[in-house]
């Protein structure tokens, strides 16, 4: 198995960090163990919840640092259940798109910068990445090669190979049509696909921000998953955030491990904006409380033909 970056891997990547596996697992059965020309690697950006859930170290998935530490979490407020419905509306009022085709692309714009943590013999050392442009182009039906663009962290057009059979909870565009359209069985779905190594609440609240951020959600199917979130104990409403474009929005937020995974809209259209971590206590990687840990902003959300074309 190709060995994956020595660093933390947050949970918002947790269902795509599966799949990854996964595609690894069946390419070294493949293989033999025979070295890869065009081997893969973890691509996926370090998003949602700094507090990390998983450090790999040598390819070896192991605990989280900062434990476990579930609570019995109260339902949502009704405001914040109101400003959910009010997300879902907008997100239903989006036209539905047409005539997608299964070898075009979900071409997503943003840029993000979260805490990582690097494992050395020396010990482990925590920083906050400065924030760094991305761009990803999506195989619409998860059947054809993707592509990563991200310079500062190393990828240069770094092409993926497609290796179907695609795992269950995959975010591609035609996986995501088939999704419910109704909250009930939206987030029955969510807790059944989403892991991570935290509470059954926070892994779902997770696979939210994962859908938000690098998918292309169809209308009634992202009006189902934020209705479903409303019924996550422990969501809340933020009044202010500023996702790492500099845009100030409303949040729907969760606290985990000390850290509040903020997921931002436009006040006025309910528009997903991009993401924020807040330390809400002093952290064990030496962050003190009140910290932003992670942030990231999507620019731009469309389809395309090409791997590499632009909009």
């Amino acid at each position: 198995m190709n060995e994956l970056p020595e660093r933390d891997l947050p949970p918002g990547r947790h269902h795509l960090l599966k799949e990854h596996l996964l595609t690894e697992i069946r390419q070294s059965e493949a293989t033999a163990a025979e070295p890869k020309k065009n081997s893969k690697t973890w691509f996926r950006p370090a998003l949602l919840a700094g507090a990390v859930a998983a450090t790999v170290v040598a390819g070896v998935l192991v605990a989280s640092p900062f434990g476990d530490r579930a609570a019995q979490a109260d339902p949502p407020s009704k405001e914040t259940v109101r400003m959910l419905e009010e997300i879902a509306a907008a997100a239903k009022a989006q036209p539905a798109l047409k005539g997608v085709r299964d070898d075009q692309y979900v071409y997503i714009k943003s840029k993000s910068g979260y805490m990582t943590t690097e494992v050395s013999d020396e010990g482990e050392k925590s920083e906050i990445e400065p924030v760094r442009p991305r761009e990803f182009w999506q195989s619409v039906d998860g059947l054809h090669d993707e592509m990563l663009h991200e310079p500062d962290g190393g990828f240069r057009y770094e092409r993926m190979e497609a290796d179907p059979p695609l795992v269950e909870g995959d975010s591609h565009y035609r996986s995501l049509q088939k999704l419910p359209t109704d909250p009930v069985n939206m987030l029955d779905w969510l807790h059944k696909v989403s892991d991570g190594g935290k509470s059954e609440d926070q892994n779902t609240f997770v696979l939210v921000g994962d859908l938000s951020y690098e998918s292309l959600m169809p209308p009634k199917q992202a009006a189902a998953l934020y209705l479903a979130a409303s019924k996550i104990p422990g969501v809340e409403l933020i009044k202010d955030a500023v996702d790492a474009d500099g845009r100030h929005g409303v949040a729907i937020a969760r606290v985990d491990d000390g850290v509040r995974q903020e997921l931002i809209f436009d006040k006025k259209t309910k528009q997903f904006l991009g993401e924020r971590e807040v330390a809400v206590e002093d952290l064990p990687t030496g962050f003190e409380k009140g910290t932003v840990v992670g942030r990231s902003a999507i620019l731009e959300r469309t389809v395309v033909d090409k791997l590499g074309e632009r909009p």
